[in-house]
């Protein structure tokens, strides 16, 4: 009973003093954190996704209150309201940045790209792409098993049931980047959303040639070079067979994807073109 009654005392005490110890330690070397910080990260979105550049949101609030310039510190998920009001907290003129979005450069759906082959294996991109070169004949598109999706914290992705591609809501699309590192063949792009979320970009990342190309899917860019003698603006480059719009340069003309023979040049948010009347129709409206 002795025994029992010293082995408690003895733990007790050494836990006492132990916690001691790790008390006045925590007290002598204890940092005041700057207040701004914690005011800064309220306002971020806690997702952590590294789109800034940070490890993390908290991270990111430390770089703002210590900073000398908000150039080049921006968080795409917050928005340019917090930014501005980042700005004021750590006394800074907040720098706004271009609004960005993510775009998919692959329109292989089921019925541009069918399926040739069944893979039997994990079920993520990332593993498919270093053990199979894919389940049709293009080994440049989309592999579908969602990474993207399951990457990005907003919700702005979801596989298209119909088309097995991956759809980017852009309203909820903060443009962090996260999708662009989760998917392994680098089939999804940060692009400028454009005045009024006008875009024009290539949907296609095939670089074999125009015959192999079609082949392998009806939506392929053939690299015939088409839309760069029709831009008048010199955004749009072609190589290794695949073109490419530089959005710094595009200026939304829309001939590049009016001549383009596979429909590989996608556009977004543009207002649909009505067909011309016909001269029947022309009459039946005048009451002629």
């Amino acid at each position: 009973m002795n025994s029992i009654l010293i082995s408690i005392i003895v733990l007790g005490g050494t836990g006492i003093l132990c916690a001691a110890i790790l008390y006045f330690v925590a007290r002598r070397f204890y940092v005041e954190e700057d207040p701004r910080i914690a005011l800064v990260e309220e306002l971020l979105p806690g997702a952590n996704c590294g789109g800034c550049g940070c490890s993390g949101c908290h991270d990111f609030a430390c770089a703002c209150v210590s900073a000398t310039t908000l150039d080049g510190l921006n968080c795409p998920g917050a928005g340019e309201e917090a930014m501005r009001k980042i700005g004021e907290i750590v006394g800074l003129a907040s720098v706004a940045s271009k609004p960005m979005v993510a775009v998919l450069r692959c329109n292989g759906s089921c019925e541009n790209r069918p399926v040739t082959s069944v893979y039997d294996g994990a079920g993520t991109c990332a593993i498919m792409n270093s053990v199979y070169a894919g389940t049709t004949d293009c080994s440049y598109g989309c592999i579908a098993f969602g990474d993207c999706v399951s990457a990005c914290r907003f919700g702005a992705l979801q596989i298209d049931p119909e088309t097995k591609l991956p759809v980017i809501d852009e309203d909820k699309c903060t443009a962090c980047g996260i999708c662009v590192k989760a998917c392994p063949r680098h089939l999804i792009e940060l692009r400028a959303k454009g005045p009024r979320g006008l875009r024009v970009w290539v949907a296609c990342a095939n670089r074999d040639r125009g015959a192999m190309a079609m082949k392998e899917c009806k939506a392929a860019c053939i690299g015939c070079g088409k839309c760069k003698k029709e831009c008048q603006f010199e955004a749009i480059t072609v190589e290794d067979n695949l073109a490419y719009i530089d959005y710094n340069k595009c200026r939304l003309c829309k001939k590049c994807v009016d001549t383009c023979p596979t429909k590989a040049i996608h556009s977004a948010n543009f207002p649909v073109k009505r067909p011309a009347k016909t001269v029947e129709e022309n009459k039946e409206s005048t009451g002629a």
